[in-house]
């Protein structure tokens, strides 16, 4: 049981291809900059306990580069550090911004973060700064979609909040059909049935599923959507 329910805390999913911004590949500092900047006002705003896992798809993907003759297992720890550059850069901006940060990892790199300790997590979230988590759950064939959630249910979170560049989940791609539907809601069950539907890998669906954890998908490109729906505010669409 938290010592404080009153102050809100959530988990932030961002993707590694949100670190490229406009860019093809590696990290544009523009970008996190823009985003560090509202964070820091999102957490000025609601008082938000926030935690932060990191993919690295901007840098390596696992299963990608898996095709190319290198082991499976060895391409997903090669997009386990892609996700701890991604960490350092974000940690980096953060401070550089007046929001103070951490950064943990589930590979040990003790040169450069500190190592996952659930405990010492939480104390970093109570004292009020910004706990970002790379390295995914340390374990290769589990993604940083799973990676979230476990962290989330861990660190005793309210809220998952997945970050991608369009409003919510749709019945098609709204990309390629101008009469795609926004689900405003959607239960879990249904995720995990409808192969239209495409929010997070099953696994972590399903944990968060067990564990009755709601997930909430949005636009991180719309200027305080974080703290819209921090706030609990209907934008994006909420799994539960």
């Amino acid at each position: 049981m938290r010592p404080d329910t009153t102050k809100p805390r959530v988990l932030l999913k961002l993707s590694g291809e949100q670190f490229a911004g406009d860019r093809d590949y590696g990290v544009d500092p523009e970008f996190i900059n823009r985003l560090a900047k509202e964070l820091a006002e999102t957490i000025e705003a609601t008082g938000v306990e926030l935690a932060i896992i990191v993919g690295g798809g901007n840098i390596m993907r696992g299963a990608s580069v898996a095709k190319s003759g290198i082991e499976r297992a060895s391409g997903d720890y090669m997009g386990m550090l892609a996700t701890l550059i991604n960490g350092v850069a974000l940690v980096d901006i953060l401070e550089a911004n007046g929001v103070q940060a951490r950064l943990q990892t589930r590979l040990r790199v003790d040169s450069v973060a500190e190592p996952y300790i659930r405990r010492k997590a939480i104390r970093h979230l109570e004292k009020g700064r910004v706990v970002v988590v790379s390295g995914g759950t340390g374990n290769p064939y589990v993604t940083t979609d799973t990676a979230a959630v476990t962290t989330a249910l861990e660190l005793d979170c309210d809220l998952v909040m997945k970050a991608t560049k369009v409003e919510g989940v749709f019945n098609k791609d709204p990309r390629k059909h101008s009469d795609a539907k926004k689900h405003d809601s959607l239960a879990f069950d249904k995720v995990l049935t409808d192969p239209n539907i495409s929010v997070m890998d099953n696994a972590a669906i399903s944990l968060a599923m067990d564990n009755s954890l709601p997930i909430v998908i949005f636009d991180l490109l719309t200027h305080g959507n974080i703290q819209r729906v921090i706030e609990g505010e209907p934008i994006g669409t909420k799994v539960s």
